[in-house]
């Protein structure tokens, strides 16, 4: 006898019409009676009027289901209706109950319901949605989506749809980054699918760090929102309102169309404080050189490769209320950079490069009149000395805050995902503990939000 699934919340039982019909929950609590046994949440409440898109959300078997939860909500708050479905892993660490309780609706979990298949239930729900959502998505989801198996019940949903499909990845470093993981979402992203994260941080394993965490359920809804309306959602938080300017990794200056000057910034550092601002509720426009990162959620991104294009990227995003400039910018660029390779002839001597000096992108925006941003924040990478360095600099370039933090080979800063910084202001220096980029950067965007609403009070 083959085991049922597991049981579900009551609210759709004996009503197989019904069960892939859209029909989302009404708020009015006076045209939608309760019927017996119905879970209804009635303290989530819309923050985006007028929207009636549809999600379905699978989630994956990592321990990352358990933030699914969250994302159900964080998606009812935006006006969505939600349907779940959980496939056999994820039942491991997220019941059916719980995801029925907060979607409020039915929670598919077998391919080979008798009700469901009655009417092809898996080509309903691959057909009744706007928008397809796979969080987490494993290593194992991803590599079933990429060579199209149909063998549980969301694996043929998303064989069977011709929606938009939003993945959410969510594993151990290793796994993300092994060739088989690296060709798999290579083929997805050419058939289309979109992808948010993963991001960089501790893993549920002791002693792990790495990128593979899921994006936070608040980043995932965003995109989310915006997919399915075709502009960014109604925002909250302290920055709502407010204009962020980041600027992020390091800057590629030619010597010749194949070799370049550079540095060893990752842009790690710079894409969190974009996606902390941006979850703080701000519009936010980063500012990246040539980086292998995930672009974040919910930000205008302007990709370059020289510091005389991130500086005309700067000001042409102007105004800002805050500017953030944890770009590595090369300080100088071959003055003439060859046109063709330079090659290497026998008993030649090797070239000699003349190199002149990068505009000062943070001197140049901190100096400005009426357009300065509000806040202008800089960033010192030093080996030595590192708060003085970092105090002479707020100095000489006019800044409000220097972010100084040390980059020497033994802290493993550069491409890490742990940095020990210290926050220098006219006030005095505080040092922070170490602990992750993300965390830097949300504790970074938590003081310039409490700074701006402490000496502004226009948006």
């Amino acid at each position: 006898m083959r085991a049922r699934p597991p049981h579900n919340p009551p609210s759709s039982r004996n009503e197989p019409s019904e069960r892939l019909t859209h029909n989302p929950p009404s708020r009015d609590k006076e045209t939608a009676p309760r019927r017996p046994g119905q879970i209804v949440i009635n303290q989530i409440q819309s923050i985006v009027p007028n929207v009636t898109q549809r999600v379905l959300l699978i989630i994956g078997g990592g321990i990352a289901a358990y933030k699914s939860l969250d994302l159900i909500r964080r998606l009812r708050e935006r006006g969505a209706s939600v349907r779940v479905v959980l496939t056999r892993a994820a039942q491991e660490f997220v019941t059916p109950l719980a995801a029925g309780a907060l979607s409020n609706d039915r929670v598919f979990t077998d391919l080979f319901d008798l009700d469901d298949e009655r009417e092809i239930g898996h080509i309903r729900l691959a057909r009744d949605t706007d928008l397809i959502i796979v969080a987490p998505a494993t290593a194992d989801l991803l590599a079933k989506m990429a060579t199209g198996q149909a063998n549980d019940l969301a694996t043929a949903v998303l064989l069977a749809t011709d929606k938009p499909v939003l993945a959410a990845p969510a594993m151990n470093p290793r796994m993300w980054s092994h060739p088989a993981t690296r060709r798999n979402v290579r083929q997805l992203e050419a058939d289309g699918i979109a992808f948010i994260g993963p991001k960089a941080g501790e893993m549920a394993e002791r002693g792990e760090a790495g990128i593979g965490r899921m994006a936070e359920p608040i980043e995932i809804a965003e995109a989310a929102t915006q997919r399915l309306t075709g502009r960014p959602s109604s925002k909250t938080g302290p920055l709502a309102g407010r204009h962020v300017l980041v600027t992020s990794g390091p800057t590629h200056e030619p010597i010749d169309p194949v070799r370049y000057i550079a540095n060893r910034s990752s842009g790690k550092q710079g894409h969190a404080i974009a996606a902390a601002a941006a979850s703080a509720g701000a519009r936010v426009t980063l500012v990246s050189g040539p980086v292998t990162l995930p672009d974040p959620p919910g930000v205008t991104i302007v990709k370059i490769q020289t510091a005389t294009e991130m500086l005309s990227a700067v000001e042409a995003a102007l105004p800002a209320d805050i500017a953030i400039f944890a770009a590595a910018v090369a300080d100088w660029r071959v003055a003439a950079a060859a046109g063709q390779k330079m090659k290497k002839t026998k008993g030649s001597a090797a070239p000699t490069l003349a190199l002149t000096e990068n505009p000062d992108i943070l001197k140049g925006i901190a100096a400005r009149g009426p357009r300065r941003p509000a806040l202008v924040i800089g960033f010192a990478a030093e080996t030595e000395a590192v708060v003085a360095h970092a105090q002479k600099k707020r100095q000489d370039k006019s800044a409000d805050w220097i972010v100084a933090n040390d980059v020497s080979p033994a802290t493993g800063t550069f491409g890490g995902d742990w940095n020990t910084v210290h926050l220098v202001t006219a006030e005095g220096v505080t040092s922070w503990p170490p602990q992750s980029k993300d965390e830097v950067a949300r504790l970074l965007i938590e003081e310039a939000a409490g700074w701006l609403a402490a000496h502004q009070t226009d948006v």
